[in-house]
């Protein structure tokens, strides 16, 4: 992770402070989940071992969890989000100023959204309905779908998994749905499938070959 969260576990392990404050103030926990109320106006969330629900319309400078998903509901705006263990899922016209980030599960964002900065996952799959993204998609081993006319501005980048690994490996899938766009490059360093619909328009290709989709997906390959 770019920010800090391994030390913000740390620092709350040593300290076991709580913070509560839904005035703008920050709420910060070792154990346990948090909730922000809707229409509320907080400052940064942040908790070790527990989900964070950020309710609709709710203000929060910045949103991290260690061990826990992330849920922001409709209308919800945040600075940035992130976890490690566990997904994010937010609902319809969900404002995150910089970036969304995870480690061990997946990114869903749901119609009007935006995003500011990147979109990154390292074991999950990235899910975005009619949302513009300011930075880039990474991933190394999830799939990549984009729905109703999403914008991505800084490409897309599928790394190559690192250290050993055995048995078959699952082809990551990316779809540029119908009237959706991918600026920048779209650059592979393992083996995908990607498809791109005829209404759709993506930068150039670095390692993979774009196939045209229609109505329907083929059957997923296995390496």
């Amino acid at each position: 992770m770019r920010r800090t969260l391994l030390a913000l576990a740390l620092a709350l392990a040593v300290s076991g402070a709580q913070a509560h404050d839904d005035s703008g103030h920050d709420i910060s926990r070792v154990n346990g989940g948090i909730t922000a109320e809707a229409g509320k106006h907080y400052g940064d969330l942040d908790t070790v071992n527990g989900g964070i629900s950020v309710h609709r319309g709710a203000i929060a400078d910045s949103v991290e969890t260690v061990n826990g998903g992330i849920t922001l509901d409709d209308e919800a705006q945040v600075g940035n989000v992130e976890t490690v263990n566990g997904g994010i899922g937010a609902g319809d016209r969900v404002k995150v100023a910089k970036g969304a980030e995870t480690v061990n599960g997946g990114i869903r964002f749901g119609a009007g959204s935006s995003i500011g900065g990147d979109v990154i996952t390292v074991n999950g799959g990235i899910n975005l309905k009619q949302t513009v993204v300011g930075g880039g998609l990474e991933t190394v081993g999830g799939d990549i779908t984009l729905e109703d006319k999403s914008l991505v501005h800084g490409g897309i980048l599928i790394e190559k998994p690192r250290g050993l690994s055995w048995g078959k490996q699952r082809i990551p899938r990316v779809v540029i749905g119908p009237g959706s766009v991918v600026e920048g490059k779209l650059r592979f360093e393992r083996e995908v499938e990607l498809f791109v619909h005829p209404s759709a328009r993506i930068g150039s290709v670095i390692g993979a070959t774009a196939q045209p989709y229609t109505d329907k997906l083929p059957p997923r390959r296995s390496k």
